[in-house]
């Protein structure tokens, strides 16, 4: 399989750079002052089995949009996770019921993946106006949701391909019949088993005929809270039954069994059950948002776990919740104290100490990136009098 996608080519100027440090290297995409991480041309998918065998477990914050991917990032979180619930408020301003289609969320993942390749380039150069630092930021691997498919196996042949050509790393698909609904709503069904295999089998195969064998792929079963299925089995007993039957198919790397609550007993029992069958399987968490985790005494952590078995681990809403509240936190601000309350929001942004990268609008957008490119390529004007020749104690 292949692991690494080709480095840009150098030429004769571009080798005769000295002193690059280990793990970066040089790209077409900025002045030869400046590097990335030799991580930029290894398959995000590849990437995330790597961090898969050395990390005691990956989490990824849930977002919706390029922007929340690139904080991610920023804050070096080693993995983003593309929430559907999520996408489905931010995009519809709705629930998660199979509202929107295969090709809206798929889009929206192309784009959250171009912003973060596009985001390492804006950090490389960091702002050498005002003397602001390079930053070298691995990309963060993009794990998106894809619901039930979207219909049958030949809807999923064509999701895949979507999520696969945007260099998405990971995808996950439930068994509930269409439309489907979210795992902490009630009344959900679920497929026959065979015909979710079929749909997993089918993303199998559409990944690897696409040349990307590490493609990631996660089963998730809402079995414990299921009101109907084929089986006669419910609650627990169907949860494990159903993991096992994607198991025996060879195909997902990743089980994940939605819980209804933050109880830790059916999450350890359910794990236990499965390793007595898969001894080696590995498995994804939703840490719920529509928990209140605050109430509970002892809750599970994320390193108990990875313990278990749970490699992947995620809060879909998280992004959302924070966006919520931190906007509705100015909104009350400002509508009580006017210009005041933005002047407020300014000061906490700008406290001594404290890194928000968005302060400054105009760098984390790239602005000082598209000035240096600009001059380098000599056609975007751009304002060339804003870049002069940078001193030697900026060059990278």
């Amino acid at each position: 399989m292949t692991a690494t996608l080709p480095a840009p080519a150098l030429d004769a100027e571009e080798t005769a750079v000295e002193s690059t440090p280990a793990g970066l290297s040089h790209t077409p995409l900025l002045p030869d002052t400046f590097v990335v991480p030799s991580s930029r041309w290894t398959r995000p998918s590849t990437r995330m089995r790597e961090l898969l065998r050395t990390e005691p477990y990956l989490f990824g914050p849930g977002v919706y949009d390029p922007m929340g991917a690139q904080l991610a990032m920023y804050h070096g979180f080693k993995a983003v996770y593309f929430s559907g619930y999520s996408f489905a408020i931010g995009h519809l301003g709705t629930t998660d019921m199979d509202l929107y289609s295969s090709v809206e969320i798929a889009d929206g993942a192309r784009r959250t993946v171009s912003a973060l390749r596009k985001f390492q380039l804006t950090q490389a150069v960091g702002d050498p106006e005002k003397g602001v630092a390079p930053r070298h930021l691995d990309i963060p691997p993009v794990v998106v949701d894809m619901d039930a498919g979207y219909g049958n196996i030949f809807n999923v042949q064509r999701t895949t391909e979507l999520y696969v050509n945007a260099g998405v790393a990971a995808a996950h698909i439930e068994d509930q019949v269409l439309p489907k609904r979210c795992g902490h709503i009630g009344g959900k069904a679920l497929v026959p088993a065979n015909e979710m295999v079929g749909k997993l089998r089918m993303a199998r195969a559409v990944a690897d005929d696409l040349g990307n064998e590490d493609f990631v792929i996660i089963a998730r079963t809402d079995g414990i809270s299921a009101v109907d299925a084929p089986e006669s089995a419910r609650g627990l007993d169907l949860a494990t039954e159903r993991a096992l039957r994607y198991l025996d198919s060879g195909v997902p790397d990743l089980v994940w069994c939605e819980f209804p609550t933050s109880d830790r007993k059916p999450v350890e029992d359910w794990a236990q059950a499965v390793h007595r069958r898969f001894p080696e399987a590995e498995f994804a968490f939703n840490w719920s948002s529509s928990f209140k985790w605050y109430r509970d005494p002892n809750p599970i952590t994320f390193a108990q776990l990875g313990e278990l078995g749970f490699k992947f681990i995620f809060i879909t809403l998280g992004g959302q919740h924070a966006m919520g509240h931190g906007f509705s936190e100015l909104l009350s601000a400002m509508a009580e104290r006017q210009e005041q309350g933005y002047i407020e929001l300014q000061r906490r942004e700008w406290e001594e100490g404290r890194d928000f990268p968005t302060r400054s609008h105009h760098q984390f957008s790239g602005v000082p990136y598209h000035h240096e490119v600009g001059q380098l390529y000599d056609s975007a004007r751009l304002g060339r009098e804003f870049v002069e020749e940078l001193p030697e104690d900026k060059v990278v």
